[in-house]
């Protein structure tokens, strides 16, 4: 950065050198013979009436003046100039009354810029009266360039060290970020890195990598817990399966045998759920189509066989958007916990929601319910509450965690609701109607 800092500004550097080197110069000389100009008018003017007496007194500090005759005489010249030839043999052109010229003397320090008016009715008869200045050491041919030269260098310099130590200081943060960030190892995610009270995008960098560590911690701490609790529940059907197929083959019994098929089934559930959870948590797109939430929750109802009687009252017309497996599945589930834990029957409805934008689907059974301290630890997978839902209802503790990573995917929600008079858990689901023009 600073390396184009200063290529940037020695380009234009460049330039604008370049520009007063040019145009510098030509602005003093036209300052310079602009003076002249005027004193040769002013002493053109005065030898019109009489001669002067003596030296010709100087015109806006010009002191170098002469008046030269037709002969090449100087007739008049300044105290500066007395007895000296004439400064320059230059004779304005036919028809015109001026000439402009560059002398120099030899010996002399500089050169003379020369401005000479011609008369023709003075007292001296035809005449030419000069003027001349000093050149500025502005026009000599090295001082300018070399002055523009050690300026450019001595600013560059600066500018050099001024985008060092600015962009320096900008990228520090960026600097104790990325040290901050190279000692982070996925044992140690605790760590975050410091955030600079500049209030600026150096800052929120900080903030946004805080927050992504933060997420990347809570992942990682959910996925040791999900491994840990996933081998759990698999230990478990897989040894008591190990038990009765060892004991099978000392007592071949055909309920040995049933049973262990009851432990593989129980197994084979936990892992499609557990590749399920996979597949939803890797956020696979899946194909999906308008559907009708009613239509689809009767057809479950009245596929799936229920241990309790299901009461339905579902409102037509409500359309949303989702995949019709992944609802299923999503239904499936609360029907499943509902029949499971209710004591005499369930009851299902769907509904508009008061907005108009949403519709709603709550499953409601008789059962224990559920405490409003555990209506949310209830959809952390891998738990079941103590009191009423216990490993021995056959259930794996992850039917209402899919049901809600299914339900979150739609865009919608899943919740344990505060229970009404005669009733023990309410699940509701929201899912946004659809806006499809073409419904």
């Amino acid at each position: 950065m600073t390396v184009t800092a200063v290529a940037v500004f020695a380009v234009i550097q460049l330039i604008v050198s370049a520009a007063i080197s040019l145009s510098v110069p030509a602005w003093v000389r036209s300052e310079l013979t602009a003076r002249a100009e005027l004193a040769s008018h002013h002493v053109s003017t005065q030898i019109g009436d009489r001669p002067f007496a003596g030296p010709i007194p100087p015109h806006a500090e010009v002191l170098l003046l002469q008046v030269v005759n037709a002969a090449g005489e100087v007739v008049a010249a300044s105290s500066v100039l007395r007895g000296r030839p004439p400064l320059t043999a230059a004779r304005p052109a036919p028809g015109q009354s001026r000439v402009s010229a560059r002398v120099c003397p030899q010996g002399a320090e500089s050169c003379l810029i020369v401005v000479g008016t011609a008369d023709r009715t003075t007292v001296y008869g035809p005449a030419v009266s000069y003027a001349a200045v000093r050149e500025s050491i502005v026009l000599g041919p090295l001082l300018l360039p070399l002055v523009m030269t050690g300026i450019s260098l001595l600013l560059l310099a600066l500018i050099a060290w001024g985008a060092w130590m600015i962009v320096g200081r900008v990228l520090a943060p960026v600097e104790r970020i990325r040290s901050g960030l190279e000692q982070i190892s996925a044992t140690d995610l605790g760590r975050r890195m410091p955030v600079p009270a500049t209030g600026d995008e150096v800052a929120r960098l900080a903030v946004t990598v805080n927050d992504t560590l933060g997420r990347l911690e809570d992942a990682v701490a959910r996925h040791r817990r999900f491994v840990s609790d996933a081998s759990h529940e698999l230990r478990t059907p897989l040894t008591a399966m190990m038990v009765r197929l060892e004991d099978g083959l000392d007592h071949p019994d055909e309920d040995t045998v049933r049973c262990a098929l009851d432990d593989a089934t129980r197994l084979s559930a936990i892992v499609q759920d557990l590749l399920l959870m996979a597949r939803l948590d890797s956020g696979t797109r899946v194909p999906t189509e308008v559907l009708d939430l009613g239509v689809l929750v009767a057809a479950e109802v009245s596929r799936r066989p229920m241990r309790l009687p299901v009461e339905t009252l579902v409102e037509p017309g409500l359309r949303v958007r989702g995949n019709s497996l992944r609802l299923e599945r999503l239904l499936t589930n609360l029907l499943a916990n509902a029949d499971r834990y209710g004591e005499s029957r369930v009851r299902v409805t769907v509904s508009r929601s008061a907005d108009g934008a949403h519709a709603l689907a709550e499953v409601a059974d008789d059962g224990p319910g559920i405490p409003a301290e555990q209506r949310e630890s209830v959809f952390q997978r891998f738990t079941r509450l103590d009191t009423g839902r216990s490993r021995d209802t056959g259930g794996s503790g992850l039917g209402l965690p899919i049901a809600r990573d299914i339900a979150t995917a739609h865009g919608g929600t899943l919740t344990a609701e505060d229970p009404s008079p005669g009733v023990g858990a309410r699940l509701l689901l929201l899912l946004p109607l659809t806006r499809d023009p073409g419904t």
